[in-house]
């Protein structure tokens, strides 16, 4: 008797442990044939950004040597996912294509079309659950319809079952006798032709096994302090483990049974809310697919955003004269990654000092972080303009001095990241136009020819944010 062969289509699951297609295809007793179709022309338009791609690489890279070590390898095909799968069952005559479900809108039509054009071939095809703690269709309130309140979410969270417990990772995989042809790693040109990735390259190690580590170094140095730790961006307070999750590297369950496992209810609370909070964006953009682009709030859409590229441009590269807004910028530029507090401060700087819509703030993010991810951008940003479910209001405006006085108090975040006005004090380095001449002359610093001058004045932006909210209204 034949065996035909069951193809498992990882995605942004790239991991072994806690994997149910994978277990499941390994379970059927049949040959595993894993595969990954590179097809960015199926995101448009939230196909992976230049950071996501440079990571994507490393990732595969590492899934592949995993497979190996198990005795099977890693199928690497280019194309239209529909076409590209249908071809490969019919070349190695698969009875089944297993995958773990996604949650973005244009990826779950996909999705569909794809397993009912796979059994209407013969084929068996079946998703499962694997990258949230729930799906996002079983969490409702009472009146049965989503949420849009986190403390409610959270609540219902609370009520519910726990996670199931992670699967194992599987010992060995079986291996066909003869192996589909796959393209090379290299032939799918993720890493840019130019090379600015050393600083991604110094800061992060993409995979599984990275993910473990640290996740490893979270529980053992950073779980218990994270309620405060969390909020001081020169310390490595948070977890680092967003990228990793995204790219499905590591499980919501495996974070959440570990975190669990390693310190009492009160102290994991804080991160475990963390978690809940990407279920809740994932709920919201399952349930409301247009707020990708459109407002949750529908009167923003009258809000009298501004077009001024001069600004934005300063916004990207750190250049804003506000050394908390641009430490934070420069670190994503740098690292694919920026401090979760310092999102915050330049999420609002960006919508409600210089007045530019969350949408193209949104766009810049989703191109340069390692962990771009649809559901928490869109959410993310949509609560930092206060258009969104659960959002920050309006009328509350950081203002990036006293932001940075109270969570870089020392000034250590800044002046890592903007080492040009390091030789001021604490007194001055959130806030350098304000410090006398001699200062700034001991320092080295000319103002706008070392470090420019802030391209807004505060209390000016402060007020005419609060007039356009006000005009938005009537």
């Amino acid at each position: 008797m034949i065996r035909r062969p069951v193809i498992v289509w990882f995605r942004e699951d790239l991991r072994l442990a806690d994997n149910p297609a994978l277990t499941a295809a390994i379970q059927s007793h049949l040959d595993v044939i894993p595969v990954y179709i590179w097809s960015p022309g199926e995101e448009r338009p939230w196909q992976p950004g230049a950071a996501s791609r440079w990571w994507l690489h490393q990732s595969l890279n590492s899934l592949e040597r995993s497979l190996q070590r198990l005795g099977s390898r890693l199928i690497l095909r280019e194309g239209q996912c529909a076409e590209t799968l249908g071809a490969l069952a019919a070349e190695v005559n698969a009875s089944s294509v297993f995958w773990n479900r996604r949650y973005e809108p244009s990826i779950i039509e996909r999705d569909k079309k794809i397993k009912t054009s796979l059994r209407e071939s013969g084929i068996d095809a079946q998703s499962f659950p694997g990258n949230l703690l729930h799906e996002p269709w079983t969490v409702r309130n009472t009146a049965g319809q989503p949420f849009r309140v986190f403390t409610a979410f959270w609540n219902a969270y609370g009520a519910s079952q726990p996670p199931q417990e992670p699967l194992p990772a599987p010992q060995h995989i079986p291996a066909p006798a003869r192996w589909p042809t796959s393209v090379k790693l290299a032939d799918l040109a993720l890493e840019p032709k130019i090379d600015w990735a050393g600083g991604l390259r110094k800061s992060w190690k993409p995979g599984e096994s990275g993910a473990n580590e640290q996740l490893g170094r979270f529980v053992r140095s950073s779980l218990h302090s994270y309620s405060d730790g969390r909020n001081t961006p020169a310390e490595d307070g948070t977890s680092l483990l967003s990228p990793h999750l995204h790219f499905g590297e590591i499980s919501p369950r495996q974070l959440w049974h570990e975190t669990r496992n390693h310190s009492m209810e009160s102290k994991s609370e804080p991160y475990l809310r963390q978690l809940i909070w990407r279920e809740f964006a994932y709920h919201l953009l399952f349930h409301l697919p247009g707020l990708q682009r459109e407002p949750l709030r529908p009167e923003f859409a009258r809000f009298p955003w501004r077009h001024d590229r001069g600004a934005f441009h300063a916004w990207t590269k750190g250049l804003t004269g506000y050394p908390m807004v641009d430490a934070g910028m420069r670190q994503l530029w740098h690292t694919g990654w920026m401090h979760n507090r310092v999102r915050m401060i330049t999420a609002s700087f960006l919508v409600k000092h210089l007045l530019l819509p969350w949408q193209r703030g949104a766009e810049w993010f989703w191109d340069t972080l390692v962990d771009a991810d649809l559901a928490n951008n869109t959410f993310g940003w949509q609560w930092a303009a206060g258009c969104g479910a659960d959002a920050a209001p309006y009328f509350r405006i950081f203002n990036p001095v006293l932001q940075g006085e109270k969570f870089d108090r020392e000034g250590c975040y800044i002046r890592h990241w903007i080492p040009e006005i390091g030789g001021l004090s604490n007194r001055w380095i959130h806030c350098p136009w304000k410090a006398p001449s001699e200062v700034l002359s001991s320092a080295g610093i000319v103002l706008g020819r070392t470090y420019p001058m802030p391209i807004i004045d505060h209390q000016f932006a402060r007020k005419r944010a609060l007039d356009a909210f006000a005009a938005m209204r009537l």
